[in-house]
């Protein structure tokens, strides 16, 4: 069982930096902003404070060290994610990783964004609230398939 723990947290961090790495690539083919771990560092440091939603989360107070706490969080997602799928998938799907339930449960990952992560932020429900809500919700689909990507990987490298 400790195998597995060590495992999903492996294929979490390499679907991560897959997903950094798009972003990245993104940014300097296409001129995409890169991703700001910023705002969800804010929200997080808000989290103990009993402050879970922000009609705006630019406006909250500013907390020392929010882009570090942006980016651990990021990760610590990620690598929650790559043991939370494999608990559910079990030892089996390593003898042979297919893709397909992977990729489904990743995107089934972006609900977490949709639904907390971006109205905790004051973006709405499934980023509502922005002036382009559906091509960002497309590019997080997009992020999270190249998230799968990157876990599939590690588990091809690590398994």
């Amino acid at each position: 069982m400790l195998d597995l723990f060590w495992l999903g947290i492996v294929m979490g961090l390499g679907g991560t930096v897959a997903m950094d790495l798009w972003g990245l690539l993104l940014h300097l083919a296409a001129g995409m902003p890169k991703p700001a771990w910023r705002n969800p560092g804010r929200w997080v440091a808000h989290l103990p404070r009993g402050r879970v939603f922000h009609d705006s989360i630019a406006t909250a107070e500013p907390v020392p060290g929010e882009v570090a706490i942006g980016w651990v969080f990021h990760y610590v997602v990620g690598a929650i994610y790559g043991v939370a799928f494999l608990l559910l998938a079990g030892r089996g799907w390593l003898a042979d990783p297919v893709f397909l339930p992977l990729w489904i449960f990743s995107l089934v990952t972006i609900a977490a964004g949709w639904f907390l992560l971006h109205p905790g932020m004051g973006l709405g429900w499934a980023l509502s609230r922005t002036p382009t809500p559906w091509k960002g919700r497309a590019m997080g689909l997009v992020a999270h398939t190249v998230f799968a990507l990157g876990m599939w990987a590690a588990a091809w490298l690590f398994a």
